[in-house]
């Protein structure tokens, strides 16, 4: 039985199979240091488990969900936007909870996209946007986001790559924070989008995951005049509050547009566990106290990421924000990849190389901060040694 047309090209997501050869060279006694995955190694707070805990305990919260989630929980959603992001959803109308934002991306692109259209792809950026578009059928266009523009898009030239396309181009895909960069958005970036957007009639989806990691001004795209118009965004809980194998996300857009990805989503599942809602509507009521400590834990360790990169000859900003420290190679490598292995196979540390988030990032590394101060330590003595 041959596997489907729509698998052509879609290769196994690389951390998969990363993952493997780090457990099959961890059974060989290496006892290898993964530097490389984003998981938060943080328990969420007391109070979020405590909820669930009490939910999971009573007998009538077992049941199928509604396919929009629960009220409790969109409500919960639409407060923090408007605490943190200053934007105003409706909950009944304007949000659609998700298990995890990355089931959101496939659901948007299954819903607009087809074969015959083109989408705008980040190039370095998130594998899972150019996936998730050929697996719809259409084709990913990669656009790059370099260093010298500041990983920022750069519009004259999409502009004329709209105009020359052979078929239509209906999306484009950002995320600021940027992952794997850590370039931060603010709002002139984000006017500049939707009003790109507005021009060439494009359905702009907006990954934002990181905002409040390492970053005093958290920023949403829905908070420029007329976004709404034009953009979905996609958040979730497993950055922010520590819960990723926990799968919350939400995708927050106009009426009309939660409409329509809900006539996919509600082909593919049967809603949200309602106790693991309701202890993300607690996590979504906690005040800057927790992202304070939060992101106290991650200073310290970018810190020895920094250290740890200055012995590797790397060359970074310190301005980044997110989960991530993203660097230079130097020149003596041939690219990220020569790096990662080398530090991989002699020194028994896995850092990821920047080319597996396309060609622009092929002379860059990325390290993870979800790791203990004395995790880094051992890295660094290891390096150093």
């Amino acid at each position: 039985m041959s596997v489907a047309k729509r698998l052509e090209g879609i290769g196994e997501y690389y951390f998969s199979q990363k993952l493997r050869e780090i457990e099959e060279l961890n059974k060989q006694g290496k006892n290898i240091l993964n530097l490389g995955i984003g998981s938060p190694d943080l328990p969420p707070h007391p109070d979020v488990i405590k909820t669930l805990q009490e939910e999971s305990s009573k007998p009538n919260t077992h049941a199928y969900q509604s396919y929009k989630g629960s009220p409790v929980f969109r409500k919960a959603i639409a407060d923090w936007y408007n605490i943190w992001y200053n934007v105003s959803l409706n909950p009944d109308t304007e949000i659609l909870p998700l298990l995890g934002s990355k089931e959101g991306i496939m659901h948007i692109c299954m819903t607009y996209f087809e074969e015959g259209v083109s989408v705008l792809v980040p190039n370095p950026g998130y594998p899972t946007y150019a996936s998730a578009v050929r697996l719809s059928g259409a084709t990913p266009l990669l656009y790059e986001l370099t260093e010298e523009h500041d990983y920022e898009p750069d519009f004259d030239s999409l502009t004329k790559v709209i105009a020359d396309s052979k078929t239509p181009i209906k999306g484009m895909f950002v995320n600021y924070p940027q992952m794997p960069t850590g370039k931060n958005g603010n709002k002139a970036l984000f006017q500049k989008i939707v009003a790109f957007a507005k021009a060439n009639n494009l359905l702009i989806i907006h990954d934002n995951p990181y905002s409040f990691i390492l970053n005093e001004e958290p920023i949403s795209l829905l908070s420029v005049e007329g976004a709404k118009e034009v953009v979905i965004e996609l958040n979730s809980l497993s950055k922010s509050h520590n819960m990723a194998g926990w799968r919350i996300g939400m995708l927050c857009a106009a009426k009309e547009k939660i409409d329509e990805v809900l006539r996919f989503k509600s082909n593919m599942d049967s809603g949200m566990f309602l106790p693991v809602q309701l202890a993300a509507a607690t996590a979504m009521g906690l005040s800057k106290d927790w992202y304070n400590s939060i992101n106290e834990i991650y200073s310290a360790r970018r810190i020895k990421v920094f250290e740890m990169l200055d012995l590797l000859g790397c060359v970074y900003s310190k301005n980044q924000v997110g989960l991530f420290v993203w660097a230079s190679v130097p020149e003596q490598y041939k690219d990220g990849y020569a790096l990662s292995d080398e530090i991989l196979y002699n020194k028994n540390v896995f850092i990821t190389p920047g080319g597996i988030f396309g060609t622009a990032g092929n002379s860059y590394i990325r390290v993870s901060l979800c790791g203990s101060i004395e995790r880094f330590d051992e890295a660094i003595r290891r390096i150093d040694k």
